[in-house]
């Protein structure tokens, strides 16, 4: 119970108003929030030259570890059914063409009556759940089976059976569902993208995803570089023009000191020539006052 009310949510995101409901895109891989639903990816081609047949559709999604889509109840079917509308979206450019589903039978010359019990899903799930449109399985050569979307149909021209099942030829050229294992729940943090694995042919769509500590400082530092960098440059050129005046203050003080020791010896001997003079008089004469002059 729990599980069909996990995939009800889903689908309840998908068809809301939320975020969710403007990005499934074409090819992409899409997971939820809450790390418990399966993992899609709906692979639309536009060109029918690029669809594929149910063994090359098989083939691409186990070569991404994941399987055609097996369905387990009506709550995932709404919810795919929810996924689709939103890839066929007015503006997209998507529009008619059946996917792939892991539904097959392998058996030959079985009754007709027997045949709809011989259809088992690629990926080994037991599931008995059948979204069949009336008179489906037709069985004979038609043994794998395709979800119906041909969205611009008149109403009495396959209209009244969109989403529902219809087996056809192996061999046949159309687009395709994956299904995933639920994404394990990261343990520290980072950037967690909801939409990967983007093949060629997918529409321009804005990817959502949920960014961790790392990605928010990028997206704050890189604005702030030329900043750093204006203020590392006047750094720079303060500590250039410090420097600049320090040496010239000691160029100054270098060259000043031995100006002033050649003053004070001139001042020194002008004083002593000074004395002497004052003195001979005073000897020759022989006049002991002139000392007190």
């Amino acid at each position: 119970m729990s599980r069909v009310v996990s995939l009800l949510l889903g689908a309840a995101l998908l068809c809301g108003h939320g975020a969710f409901c403007r990005r499934v895109v074409s090819g992409q891989k899409v997971c939820f929030a809450d790390y418990q639903h399966p993992c899609y990816k709906l692979a639309y081609f536009q060109e029918l030259s690029s669809r594929v047949s149910f063994q090359e559709a098989r083939l691409a999604c186990e070569s991404e570890g994941g399987a055609l889509l097996s369905l387990e109840n009506a709550a995932e079917q709404k919810l795919i059914e929810s996924m689709l509308q939103n890839l066929t979206k007015p503006g997209t450019g998507i529009s008619d063409g059946d996917f792939w589903i892991g539904l097959w039978r392998s058996g030959e010359g079985q009754a007709s009556g027997a045949c709809p019990d011989l259809y088992r899903w690629s990926d080994g799930s037991g599931s008995q759940y059948r979204n069949w449109y009336a008179d489906e399985p037709s069985c004979g050569s038609e043994k794998c089976v395709v979800m119906y979307h041909q969205p611009t149909a008149n109403p009495g021209l396959g209209g009244p059976y969109l989403y529902q099942w219809n087996d056809d030829r192996c061999n046949m050229k159309h687009n395709y569902i994956c299904k995933y294992e639920p994404e394990i729940k990261p343990t520290t943090p980072g950037e967690k993208t909801y939409f990967t694995n983007q093949p060629e042919d997918t529409h321009q769509n804005v990817v959502v995803t949920e960014a961790g500590i790392i990605p928010n400082l990028i997206y704050v530092v890189i604005p702030t570089i030329p900043l750093l960098l204006l203020i590392l440059v006047a750094f720079g050129t303060c500590c250039f023009q410090m420097l600049h005046k320090r040496k010239a203050r000691r160029n100054f003080i270098k060259d000043s000191t031995p100006l002033s020791s050649e003053c004070l010896a001139e001042n020194l001997n002008s004083n002593l020539v000074h004395m002497m003079v004052s003195i001979i008089p005073c000897h020759v004469q022989n006049n002991n006052s002139c000392f007190l002059n």
